[in-house]
């Protein structure tokens, strides 16, 4: 085999290497309590350490740098890393630890603007490539009953005893029939300066969009979400920040506005028949404008659409969900609404189970500190996904390798392998060599 079968895209392993380079000036602006000109290890290299490991998802990745550089002059943390120095896991613990997450937010949206340009964010344009689809949910990712920070969130279990957790939101970018989420910075749910009450998911769904709503008002953005997110606060909070909002709103915790839709007598519903492959299925849309989305004089307006699916033969009910948005309904959009509404739980199948089950352990306990680390490290571990996503998008190489190995835990399990053993002169060379090895036959132009 020879090199003649390397493809030609390069573009997602230089947005690898571009993001370890702006990590790199990013660093020298965050906090370091150490004093004095006697330092080791430079924040740069900490940071880059601590973003190996979750990008090669390999808790061992730095041990076994230390000893191949031992062994061979050079390793990986130098090449493809860009490290000067390797600092010991129990040292980044201890520099990151005061180090707050929203330092590295920033980068979430370069990477989205570097997609942007290279044209692939056409893939998640919508509703006539006038609007991008962004969904809104959170996850709980760490719990315990020793081991508690000051960012933790509590509650008493029935055993008596108090627990201490994390969660947070995880907005991703999503499209219909596109099995490809695009993660975007977290919302950590956890105690708030000045304020009693503790953190929940609708308050920080507000802080995340008066914090990100800039990066995404050009893209025409709609915010989704369950029905927890369907309430007044939140919906005037994302308008004015001249975003658009599509949330599931179920009747019993909207009674003001499903007794309007009862009230309407100008509603407008048609039905579409469908073969599931075993059956048939009717599809019945139904939609009305300009609707109290709560009581009360100032109530805000929106208009709600709903999806009834039956079986055609039986009249069973096998799916029934209604939404409420912003954006005015009109007959030749509302299906295609309702497919925007339905990929909303690509945030769940295609971003928080992957993270927790295939290969990137959202729910281990990389560290805890007193302050920020755990999320810290859990933004890391995000943002490595975010590359390995862009890269498949990008990289005709990378995407090729991945499907060639298929599972997401056999290509990390080689990625271990390789790096533990080999050094290659930069994360374009590790590609190529991988490319090689395994024989793939090259994309045609």
């Amino acid at each position: 085999m020879n090199m003649k079968q390397k493809t030609k895209s390069k573009k997602g392993s230089n947005l690898v290497d571009d993001c370890i380079s702006r990590l790199t000036k990013l660093s020298a602006s965050l906090p370091d309590k150490r004093k004095g000109s006697n330092i080791q290890y430079q924040m740069g290299d900490i940071v880059k350490a601590a973003f190996s490991v979750f990008f090669t998802q390999s808790p061992s990745f730095l041990a076994r740098q230390k000893a191949l550089k031992k062994s061979k002059g050079q390793s990986n943390a130098e090449t493809i890393f860009q490290m000067e120095k390797i600092p010991s896991a129990e040292h980044i613990r201890q520099m990151l630890d005061p180090v707050s997450p929203e330092y590295f937010y920033d980068e979430f949206h370069t990477i989205l603007r570097q997609v942007e340009e290279e044209g692939k964010l056409e893939a998640y344009r919508v509703l006539g490539g006038q609007h991008a689809l962004v969904s809104l949910d959170g996850t709980q990712y760490f719990t315990s009953y020793e081991i508690e920070c000051e960012n933790c969130l509590h509650r008493k279990r029935k055993n008596g005893k108090t627990q201490n957790y994390h969660t947070a939101i995880l907005p991703v970018m999503v499209a219909p029939d596109n099995p490809h989420v695009l993660t975007l910075p977290p919302e950590f749910i956890m105690p708030q300066d000045g304020h009693v009450k503790q953190d929940c998911e609708r308050v920080a769904s507000k802080r995340w969009v008066e914090q990100h709503a800039v990066h995404y008002a050009s893209l025409n953005a709609i915010l989704m979400g369950d029905d927890l997110y369907a309430n007044q606060p939140l919906c005037q909070v994302i308008l004015d920040h001249d975003l658009h909002f599509l949330f599931v709103a179920k009747p019993e915790s909207h009674q003001t506005l499903y007794q309007a839709i009862d009230a309407c007598a100008a509603d407008s519903s048609f039905t579409i028949r469908q073969w599931n492959g075993k059956h048939g299925e009717l599809h019945t849309y139904r939609f009305i404008n300009q609707l109290p989305l709560r009581s009360g004089e100032d109530a805000l307006r929106v208009n709600w659409f709903e999806l009834h699916i039956t079986h055609a033969e039986t009249s069973e009910t096998l799916y029934h969900n209604a939404w409420v948005t912003d954006l005015a309904i009109s007959q030749d959009m509302v299906v295609e609404l309702v497919a925007c509404g339905l990929a909303r739980w690509k945030v769940e199948n295609e971003n928080n189970n992957v993270l927790k089950t295939k290969g990137y352990h959202l729910e281990h306990n990389f560290g805890h500190g007193n302050q920020y680390l755990a999320l810290t490290l859990t933004t890391f571990n995000l943002l490595a996904f975010l590359l390995h996503t862009v890269s498949h998008l990008t990289d005709q190489t990378y995407r090729l390798i991945r499907e060639e190995l298929g599972r997401r835990d056999t290509f990390f399990n080689d990625l271990r392998a390789l790096t533990r053993y080999l050094v290659f002169d930069s994360w374009d060379h590790l590609l190529e060599f991988m490319f090689i090895q395994l024989e793939i036959e090259p994309a045609p132009d």
